[in-house]
């Protein structure tokens, strides 16, 4: 692995460390005793229509996550990246700004130890059934934080 190489991993790593602190500094805030499994996820998401600045960024965030998720598979794909599904399931449970850069290691991390790897890829059809489940999540969210009246 080169320097530059090194020296992104670590980047992304800081990103990723970053990032889990932040989300989650918040995220457990949501979290009391007593609280069904989905609860927390229940309120995030009914918070995330509280004004038209929150659903912004969500739907923001959702659609980078569809972007990613494409990319992701894509490059797991090509470079021969291992458990692509996992990163992007754990993007929607913990962050996507977490796994996305954890992701961007692995994948640097790949074309390290093959610098000449094969240009040609090809989807499974888990691959695009996954896709899809991911295009109509993110598009289902987008309309309920979209459509839906805003939280009290």
């Amino acid at each position: 692995m080169s320097t530059n190489q090194k020296l992104l991993c670590a980047f992304y790593a800081i990103v990723a460390a970053f990032a889990l602190y932040a989300t989650w500094s918040q995220n457990i805030q949501l979290m009391s005793p007593g609280m069904g499994p989905f609860d927390p996820y229940v309120i995030f998401v009914e918070q995330m229509k509280v004004n038209p600045a929150s659903r912004s960024i969500a739907v923001d965030i959702g659609f980078f996550l569809l972007a990613a998720a494409a990319f992701m598979v894509i490059e797991a794909r090509r470079l021969g990246v291992r458990f692509v599904w996992l990163y992007i399931v754990l993007g929607f449970l913990i962050a996507i700004s977490v796994t996305f850069p954890i992701f961007m290691i692995a994948r640097e991390m790949r074309l390290a130890a093959n610098p000449g790897a094969p240009v040609q890829w090809r989807l499974t059809a888990i691959d695009l059934i996954g896709l899809g489940l991911v295009t109509a999540a993110i598009l289902w969210l987008s309309g309920v934080i979209l459509l839906a009246p805003a939280a009290a």
